[in-house]
């Protein structure tokens, strides 16, 4: 008997120190920290089309994401390295060398998106660093090649100057980054 009590003690320890259990009138209660779990419905659409529609954007957006905050860590890069450079001369060269370099980097990648990843791209920059893509055009190379790139998207049917609106007309978009991030989808 004095076997079995002692057996009981030190398995009564164990759970203690694995569970985290408090002793409450000689009962142990777990205390267990569980992972936050969302619960969110699957969509309805009209549809096929909206299906449609909806899983490619989906896929659009797990496609281009990544480059958009590519994107946002190297603005803020290049404005750190700006501010220690004062010459207009070196600024230019620094901007074409991280140009270059990001070219040599993801040139297929880019190559290879559509051009409704394209604009989703231009939509999510301005999402990620608060300015659109003809803003920092603008700002890191000039007007004149700016107004050259708008025209270029323009042909496409696209626009550099194309703000995010997260509360309007990309309020899904938001919602499906969210589900994204957080491995739903």
């Amino acid at each position: 008997m004095n076997l079995r009590v002692q057996s009981q003690v030190i398995s009564q320890a164990r759970v203690d120190s694995i569970l985290n259990a408090q002793i409450l009138a000689g009962d142990s209660i777990p205390h267990i920290d569980l992972p936050e779990i969302a619960v969110i419905s699957k969509p309805v659409f009209k549809n096929r089309r909206d299906a449609r529609r909806y899983w490619r954007l989906v896929y659009n957006l797990k496609k281009v994401l990544p480059y958009s905050e590519i994107i946002a860590d190297m603005v803020i890069q290049i404005d750190k390295e700006l501010e220690e450079v004062e010459s207009p001369r070196d600024r230019r060269k620094l901007v074409r060398s991280v140009e270059d370099s990001l070219w040599d980097q993801y040139e297929t990648d880019m190559r290879k998106m559509t051009v409704s990843q394209g604009r989703l791209l231009f939509k999510l920059v301005d999402r990620e660093t608060s300015a659109t893509t003809y803003n920092w055009i603008e700002l890191y190379r000039g007007s004149v090649p700016a107004f050259f790139w708008q025209g270029i998207a323009r042909l496409f049917s696209s626009d550099l100057k194309v703000d995010y609106d997260p509360e309007g007309e990309d309020k899904l978009i938001e919602q499906l980054i969210g589900y994204i991030n957080l491995g739903y989808i």
